[in-house]
């Protein structure tokens, strides 16, 4: 299964291809981050970006497209400059028929890692060492966009088409699941627990 990943953003926005099998072994196809000059408009920042994205969709042709969803932040601007990159990606993709899927940053961290809520150097460094690579991709763009292509094709099992897992729901009767993702599902539970509690002492 060939997935790309992309960390939208409007300054940076980081792309990721891996082809992954259905036994998790997952390897780097390409990787590049994307820029546009704040000194432009934002009309030509966002064609920018998309003129990249398209010439990656058409030189690798992936079966899949994996997104970071986008969560309210204090920085107005920034997150708006994300919701229009992520718009304007799943546009590009919905065109050639494309799977889109949109993954929350504690569900890739713990697909990719086991822990909800680690650290990007972590998420880094196992991006890496899955992909075996000698460096962790840089900037944290390359890598992220990375650990979204690799945690989509393990949560869907490496088979293009397939249904994503949904940690709070159980497994659908007569499914069998990998270790590796009864240890997912684990972990984002756990993490999703932890938030829950934490909200609840504020």
């Amino acid at each position: 299964m060939r997935v790309l990943g992309i960390d939208p953003g409007l300054t940076r926005c980081g792309v990721g291809v891996v082809d992954v099998e259905p036994n998790r072994t997952a390897r780097l196809v390409d990787v590049v981050v994307l820029r546009s000059p704040a000194d432009l408009d934002t009309p030509r920042r966002l064609a920018r970006i998309a003129d990249g994205l398209e010439a990656i969709l058409e030189e690798h042709r992936p079966q899949a497209v994996a997104l970071e969803r986008v969560f309210a932040r204090s920085d107005v601007s920034t997150i708006m400059g994300t919701a229009q990159i992520s718009g304007v990606a799943m546009l590009i993709a919905a065109r050639r028929a494309l799977p889109v899927a949109l993954h929350t940053p504690s569900e890739v961290k713990a697909a990719i890692t086991g822990y909800g809520r680690a650290d990007k150097a972590q998420v880094g460094a196992m991006v890496a060492r899955i992909l075996g690579l000698d460096e962790v991709p840089k900037p944290a763009d390359a890598a992220d966009a990375l650990a979204l292509a690799i945690c989509h094709a393990w949560r869907t099992g490496g088979v293009a088409g397939a249904a994503v897992l949904d940690a709070a729901a159980p497994p659908a009767p007569g499914t069998t699941l990998t270790p590796a993702q009864r240890a997912w599902i684990a972990a984002e539970r756990s993490a999703a627990v932890s938030g829950a509690a934490r909200r609840v002492k504020e």
